[in-house]
């Protein structure tokens, strides 16, 4: 039964079109399994992820692999790992990188999502758009608290910064990031994962 729910959720997601105004058209992009242990929420595919149907299918992708300190069999592995962007469908180009997520998506699949993962242990908000959906009133007055403060958000939710190549100055600015966050990342991750 559960697994006839699961697909039959999976089909009605991949029909949607809410957003039927998208430059390239409706195509949600995501992975889900209700064993999944650990759920990503990103903020909306790229145009890579658009093009091969594969979430995080690009250079934000590996450099997120390599902070959670996992290989691709065990991101992809829907089983372990559920990735929810905020908007599941690539929104467009935007003056400074792509556009910000559709805002449809959330109050649409989100919940319908995570209700059926009794099994999930970890939410990983990477970004903005899912710090502030997600944390609400907790989060602090910028990313770079939020990430901070990420022990006050364990073990439910990790909050990351996205790890696109657009964000390589805040990197350097903030090497506390690398040096003091992704150690404890991984070792949650491990936990959590068993591996």
């Amino acid at each position: 039964m559960k697994s006839e729910l699961h697909k039959k959720l999976i089909s009605e997601i991949k029909r949607c079109n809410i957003c039927n105004d998208l430059p390239l058209g409706p195509k949600p992009i995501f992975q889900f399994h209700p064993d999944a242990k650990i759920l990503i929420i990103g903020q909306a595919p790229g145009v890579k992820a658009h093009e091969s149907g594969i979430p995080w299918n690009d250079a934000s992708g590996e450099r997120l692999r390599e902070w959670m300190g996992i290989e691709k069999e065990i991101f992809y592995n829907e089983k372990l790992i559920s990735l929810l962007p905020m908007g599941l469908c690539y929104p467009g180009k935007g003056v400074k990188g792509d556009l910000p997520p559709r805002r449809e998506c959330f109050p649409y699949w989100h919940q319908r999502i995570i209700t059926r993962m009794p099994l999930l242990k970890l939410i990983i908000l990477v970004g903005n758009y899912s710090q502030s959906t997600y944390l609400k009133k907790e989060k602090k007055k910028s990313l770079t608290e939020t990430v901070r403060s990420f022990h006050e958000y364990i073990p439910k939710f990790f909050p990351l910064p996205h790890p696109s190549p657009l964000n390589n100055i805040w990197l350097s600015k903030n090497r506390w990031f690398e040096n003091e966050v992704l150690p404890e990342l991984k070792l949650i991750i491990c936990k959590v994962l068993n591996v």
